[in-house]
């Protein structure tokens, strides 16, 4: 009796822990895993990536002239980001400033594009007779090339801003016309005929009904059309491009020097993926029913 009423009055402290205490739950525990095997497997793939251009520039196959090592290429980084020998980053500015004017030229261009792009795409997925008249145009203009008209552009506009700012324009505009023409043609005709039997006015149809149909679709478009203006801005910096990233990397290869030739085009491309991934989660938190229904 005694050792039984002692038993039953131990304090919770001294009984053993029960079975699975302390552990992580499974479904956290695969979600941890997940995200540092997504995690890892970029880093790994960049270091591979490292290893194989090391290998490559100490095989001597080609000069360093040619393929640089990785650490002359973090040298050049280090040289056009600081002051050295008096000389300020390249050409005088440094590679932020760079980088910054140019993604401030792209800011402009690109956005005029887009925004041209959102209307156009909009009027001609809404109005038959619209679509036939400048889908052509707008296809031809898809097609292009940004140094077809480059040339044209300088012509007419001079060799300042005015020039690279419309040619990024120009190039950003296609794919978001595109996509939101037809994502609105393909927006299903019972929501509209649903929501004018309800009494809903033309405008209120492309408001409630329209836009939020076609706007995955439309932010696809945007994601695209900003590659599309990442692409051309080299293009757009090829006259008078100083300061400017697209201007450093040009007149760079004038001079041979390779080195900061990528780490221009390095300094691009990862300026182009933090932007792709702000748009990413824009377009996940603007449309977070994409995928789920």
């Amino acid at each position: 009796m005694t050792s039984t009423s002692t038993a039953s009055s131990a304090s919770p402290a001294t009984r053993p822990p029960e079975a699975g205490a302390g552990k992580v739950p499974a479904p956290r525990r695969r979600r941890a895993l997940s995200r540092a095997r997504r995690a890892a497997l970029p880093f790994g793939s960049l270091l591979l990536f490292l290893a194989g251009w090391q290998l490559l520039a100490a095989s001597g196959t080609w000069s360093q002239t040619l393929v640089p090592p990785p650490a002359k290429v973090w040298d050049a980084f280090v040289d056009v980001s600081t002051t050295h020998d008096g000389v300020r980053g390249y050409n005088g500015t440094y590679l932020v400033e760079h980088l910054g004017i140019s993604l401030r030229r792209i800011a402009f261009g690109a956005g005029i594009g887009i925004a041209a792009g959102v209307v156009f795409g909009l009027l001609m997925g809404t109005v038959g007779w619209l679509r036939s008249l400048f889908e052509p145009w707008i296809t031809f203009l898809r097609t292009l090339p940004p140094l077809a008209y480059f040339s044209l552009l300088i012509i007419w506009l001079g060799i300042n801003e005015e020039p690279k700012i419309t040619l990024l324009a120009v190039a950003a505009f296609p794919p978001v016309a595109v996509s939101t023409t037809t994502a609105v043609a393909a927006v299903p005709s019972s929501l509209v005929e649903a929501a004018r039997a309800l009494g809903a006015s033309r405008w209120d149809v492309v408001k409630d009904v329209v836009v939020p149909s076609a706007l995955p679709e439309t932010l696809t478009g945007v994601r695209l059309a900003v590659g599309v203006a990442y692409s051309s801005l080299v293009a757009a910096e090829l006259v008078n491009g100083l300061p400017g990233i697209g201007g450093m990397v040009k007149d760079a290869a004038n001079y041979n020097n390779t080195p900061v030739v990528l780490v221009g085009i390095i300094a691009i491309g990862v300026s182009g993926l933090v932007i792709d991934g702000l748009l990413l989660r824009l377009e996940r938190a603007v449309v977070p029913w994409r995928g789920r229904v």
